[in-house]
């Protein structure tokens, strides 16, 4: 009887994996925009430190659109919790542009 029961919970664990194995390229190719959206935003901070005001302004626009695709993809793959905290980057961000006085 325990090992049916093992059995059953082992198989139902696995169609539970499977719906989201469905989304797993989406959600992969959120994170890569969140990681490209953080190096983007290690760029823009040395740009500040050497004077650069016009490249750090284009490359926080260029963080705000990785972080749109992201949050976009995370949507499609089901993560809606990561896309709400993406707005909470997205806030910083505008904040970011507002100290380099970015348009």
């Amino acid at each position: 009887m325990l090992k049916a029961t093992l059995s059953a919970l082992v198989g139902l664990s696995l169609i539970a994996c499977a719906v989201p194995a469905s989304a797993l390229p989406s959600c992969l190719e959120a994170q890569r925009k969140v990681d490209e959206a953080n190096a983007l935003r290690f760029q823009a901070r040395q740009e500040a430190r050497f004077g650069n005001h016009d490249r750090v302004c284009d490359t926080l626009d260029e963080v705000g659109d990785r972080y749109n695709e992201a949050r976009d993809a995370f949507e499609d793959c089901g993560a809606g919790v990561i896309a709400i905290d993406l707005r909470s980057e997205l806030r910083a961000l505008r904040a970011a542009k507002r100290v380099n006085r970015c348009d």
